[in-house]
């Protein structure tokens, strides 16, 4: 089917200690809508309403971590991230928080959500979960 998922903040759920601040949540969006448009495994770095760099089209999402990562550069400190799917293990999480990524959204689901919450939270980052996830084929 054609994802006509836009932005639907009704499921979105704030699951970390820290809620993103109004600048990180409208560029989360941004960065949700953008998923929607690279192919999967989709990762979007964005930042004062700008993509800034995405990793697109991998077998895994750390690689598309680091490609993401890679095309941001310096940019990606302080910038947000969005994945178009959950992340199964916190090692993705951890490259873009290392970049220096403040919050993160992605849909959740994984049975190792904790793991990667975790993650988010000592680095006193934020994450949404959409509930909702992007395919692109």
């Amino acid at each position: 089917d054609i994802d006509t998922l836009g932005i639907d903040e009704s499921n979105w759920k704030v699951v970390s200690m820290r809620s993103p601040t109004e600048a990180e949540m409208a560029d989360l969006k941004i960065a949700w809508l953008a998923c929607k448009y690279v192919k999967s495994n989709a990762i979007v770095i964005a930042k004062d309403q700008m993509m800034l760099g995405s990793g697109a089209g991998q077998q895994d999402r750390v690689n598309a971590c680091r490609i993401a990562v890679g095309k941001a550069g310096e940019r990606a400190k302080r910038a947000v991230a969005a994945s178009d799917a959950f992340f199964p293990f916190p090692d993705g999480p951890t490259i873009l928080l290392e970049a220096g990524v403040t919050a993160i959204i992605h849909p959740g689901g994984s049975v190792r959500d904790q793991e990667t919450l975790e993650a988010v939270d000592q680095r006193n980052a934020a994450i949404v979960f959409t509930g909702q996830r992007h395919f692109r084929h």
